[in-house]
């Protein structure tokens, strides 16, 4: 009997999409509120920029790559639908318009290669930048969404669990992140200057709307409008508030104050780590999964100041550290009411999954990493990949675009242009 499309699937999936999308730029808001004055609009371009060149390389292979049949031993897809060959609009994946799956997924890629881009803010060039997201999309995020989520996927055989993206879309990003971070080396007065964020309302807005768009993400991933859509969307709500909350914990007793960049922070933090598992935990899990998060990410934000990486926007805090706990905690966490079958540690499952989810974890960090790093290096010596120190300094904006987000500095830190007095005065 050939497979039919389900129109209330097929509804929700387009609405979620469209949610998914909306991410990256909500990420481009999020991280351009976090960045100086002089830098926001470059920020928001390397978000920007990654829909197009995602689209292309995604449609021209990535997707065959990632979601075609295997070319052999679960590694990658072959290029059966390069160029979206063979995909017509009568064609169906599960109950929906295969389309329709082709450009959910096509959201997800274009999200994770935004995401690394935070950890070389205020210093890469964006031609460098431009080379990176594509050869970065074929070479490290379609092999892992392969291995996961693809036809005879390696991990997805060897019992890995990845419901919405910790493996595909956290960790790959994060452990890319680190890499191009230490490629490009830390920023003039990192560990010296306060860098504060900017505009802390962009930064709430964009947290906002990456939540918003996170219920796309995470419920959109059960691919109907079912019962484990419902239960997925709910714990995706709890782990961003605890999240939110444990991290807010930790301010006030660290700190002696709650700040709204915590607040923000946390709620990434919590949502980060229940993507992984939002689809194999109950909702107790996910209070679990979300506190955890929401604690341990709020350290580890503040490693990079000892191990001497100058991870700009916390990609690696958050997202690969985020990841890690969500995508770990599923193999204490998962049950068999989610996942009809497979119980974590908690659960009586005993230890396996637990450690195919640690394998899962560092075999891909592994890979993107090193990956990541060598298409960085390549790139660093063909064109080069950071700004010069006078651009640097002046602010990268003005240098790489020709234009400034402000007609006059935020917190000073902008130079005047054009004959402008004193700030308030002439």
């Amino acid at each position: 009997m050939p497979a039919t499309i389900d129109p209330a699937a097929t509804a929700w999936l387009l609405a979620a999409t469209a949610m998914v999308l909306l991410m990256t730029p909500a990420l481009a808001v999020f991280y351009g509120g976090m960045v100086r004055s002089t830098g926001v609009l470059n920020m928001l371009m390397m978000s920007f920029i990654a829909i197009p060149l995602v689209t292309v390389v995604w449609l021209v292979a990535g997707y065959s790559l990632a979601f075609g049949d295997d070319a052999g031993g679960g590694l990658i897809g072959n290029l059966e639908h390069a160029g979206l060959a063979g995909i017509d609009p009568g064609s169906v994946r599960g109950s929906i318009p295969e389309l329709l799956f082709v450009t959910f997924q096509l959201t997800f890629a274009i999200l994770t290669a935004a995401l690394v881009s935070g950890a070389i803010a205020d210093r890469a060039k964006f031609a460098g930048w431009m080379v990176f997201v594509p050869l970065w999309t074929l070479a490290v995020y379609a092999p892992i969404a392969h291995w996961v989520w693809g036809p005879d996927g390696w991990l997805l055989d060897f019992g890995a669990l990845d419901y919405a993206g910790g493996l595909v879309v956290e960790i790959a990003s994060g452990a890319s992140a680190l890499a191009l971070a230490l490629v490009l080396g830390p920023r003039i007065g990192f560990n010296i200057d306060a860098m504060r964020p900017h505009n802390l309302p962009f930064v709430l807005l964009g947290a906002g709307l990456l939540w918003f768009g996170w219920f796309g993400f995470n419920a959109g991933s059960a691919l109907g409008a079912t019962g484990t859509a419902a239960a997925v969307f709910l714990n995706t709500l709890v782990a961003g508030s605890l999240g939110m909350l444990g991290w807010l914990i930790v301010e006030q007793l660290r700190d002696g104050r709650p700040t709204t960049f915590g607040a923000a922070s946390g709620a990434v933090a919590g949502l980060v780590a229940i993507t992984p598992s939002c689809g194999v935990i109950n909702t107790l899990g996910s209070v679990i999964v979300g506190l955890a998060a929401g604690v341990v990410c709020s350290f580890a934000v503040g490693w990079k100041h000892k191990a001497g990486y100058d991870d700009s926007l916390d990609v690696v805090g958050v997202h690969f550290v985020g990841g890690i706990v969500g995508t770990i905690l599923i193999g204490l966490l998962a049950t068999e009411v989610m996942t009809g079958g497979v119980n974590g540690l908690l659960y009586g499952g005993g230890f396996a999954q637990l450690g195919k989810q640690i394998v899962a974890v560092l075999v891909v960090a592994a890979y993107a990493f090193t990956v990541s790093f060598v298409i960085g290096k390549g790139i660093d010596k063909v064109i080069g990949f950071r700004v010069s120190k006078e651009d640097e300094t002046a602010g990268i904006d003005f240098a790489l675009h020709a234009e400034t987000a402000y007609a006059e500095g935020v917190h000073g830190s902008s130079p005047r242009r054009f004959g402008e007095g004193h700030y308030g005065g002439h």
